[in-house]
């Protein structure tokens, strides 16, 4: 299916305005934003791939284009809005969209036969959402995590990495001017 320029957007900046807080941002990722977002993952060896708040699936189409033809990406989205979108708008067989929290990641993997990820890859604004949702998926997303395997995200304010820091060994974070508003990427890993 052929989609509309401008729609994807239209459709971000209309979820946006009617859930800020839910959404997180007026228009999507922007290029430079995804792209350091995707050099933290080996798409070598990934092979199961989890993403949260994909939206209009600027993200997931990064994704999509780096995994080897036998992975899988499994896109966690709570706006049906944007499930359907998804849905109608990327053809792959290695995409499930999954109409529901990230913070079911575990169960999700566990009714398809996995028993863990190689990489999660997060659009959602942690930063605004609450405290007990964010603490839970950041502790689903840490006991999925193989060793060692990223999770990678981007958010507009750095306090809430302190939480992130208590749940994964490693965490770096770095600030990409290049996207509106200006972002900070980071990077968490868990040694086992």
């Amino acid at each position: 299916m052929t989609v509309q320029r401008g729609r994807p957007r239209l459709l971000f900046a209309r979820n946006f305005f009617a859930n800020p807080r839910g959404v997180g941002s007026v228009i999507p990722s922007s290029r430079r934003l995804t792209q350091r977002m995707m050099a933290a993952v080996d798409w070598t060896t990934a092979r199961t791939i989890v993403e949260y708040g994909p939206g209009t699936g600027v993200v997931t189409r990064a994704v999509l284009a780096r995994m080897a033809p036998e992975a899988r990406l499994f896109a966690f989205e709570t706006n049906s809005e944007f499930v359907a979108y998804l849905q109608r708008s990327i053809a792959d067989p290695r995409l499930t969209v999954i109409d529901g929290s990230a913070e079911t990641v575990a169960a999700v993997l566990a009714a398809a036969g996995l028993a863990s990820c190689d990489a999660a890859v997060s659009s959602l604004p942690f930063s605004i959402m609450p405290t007990r949702v964010r603490l839970r998926i950041v502790a689903a997303t840490a006991a999925v995590l193989v060793p060692g395997a990223p999770f990678v995200g981007y958010q507009y304010s750095t306090r809430w990495v302190r939480e992130l820091r208590r749940a994964f060994d490693h965490v770096t974070v770095r600030f990409e001017p290049r996207n509106w508003p200006p972002a900070f990427v980071f990077v968490a890993r868990r040694e086992g």
